[in-house]
């Protein structure tokens, strides 16, 4: 692992297979801008080696540094790098209507939707809905699928970053048994997992992990 606090226009990505930051990966491949990754192996621990604890004390993914600059937690990567190419379109302008949805949804992401669906993954018992951060999973779950039927994306018809990260969030909470879906929704999550961006990053971070694991087998 490279020295990696730049003071350069460069974007660092750094990645674990099949972790969040293959979601923020896929943002940059949508982007269509310059970047480089450093990638981790999480299942040896180099994700807890004092070079990368300097930079993100949590040993967490996605983790990206750009001029020096530290950016940790999964929206706030989306939603920096969105913003730092608004030529792309993939964030509304400041001044733009959607912006209060566009930022909403994002938030909710990560305060809402992440936290019920760890609960639900470890079998919780749930709480009263007063004294949960969600409320409860059934209600929190069909706000955002009622978002999600008002379509094709979530803030109407131009896809944003906030798409890019719901869908692969629900793409994988689906596959993991933790939500039920619709056809509504089943046809979201294929808007954007079919999109080149994400299929060339699938097979990339699944050659990734295959090689991690075949290097695992030979110690």
């Amino acid at each position: 692992m490279s020295n990696i606090l730049r003071n350069n226009d460069t974007i660092t990505l750094y990645h674990a297979p099949q972790t969040r930051s293959s979601g923020v990966w896929v943002l940059l491949e949508e982007l269509g801008i310059p970047y480089e990754m450093e990638v981790l192996n999480l299942t040896a621990g180099e994700n807890q080696q004092p070079e990368f604890l300097a930079i993100n004390p949590l040993g967490k993914f996605p983790t990206l540094v750009h001029k020096g600059t530290v950016v940790t937690e999964q929206v706030a990567c989306y939603l920096y790098l969105a913003d730092l190419f608004p030529e792309k379109g993939l964030a509304p302008g400041f001044s733009d209507p959607k912006r209060g949805a566009y930022l909403r949804w994002m938030a909710y992401q990560g305060s809402s939707f992440e936290p019920a669906m760890v609960d639900q993954a470890f079998n919780r018992s749930p709480v009263d809905a007063l004294h949960s951060s969600y409320g409860s999973f059934d209600k929190m779950l069909k706000t955002v699928f009622d978002q999600i039927a008002k379509g094709p994306y979530l803030l109407g018809e131009q896809l944003y970053a906030v798409d890019i990260l719901w869908g692969i969030s629900l793409k994988w909470c689906r596959m993991f048994g933790l939500i039920t879906t619709s056809p509504v929704v089943d046809a979201y999550i294929e808007r954007i997992i079919s999109r080149p961006a994400f299929i060339s990053v699938e097979q990339q971070d699944q050659a990734l992990k295959l090689a991690q694991e075949s290097l695992a087998g030979k110690r």
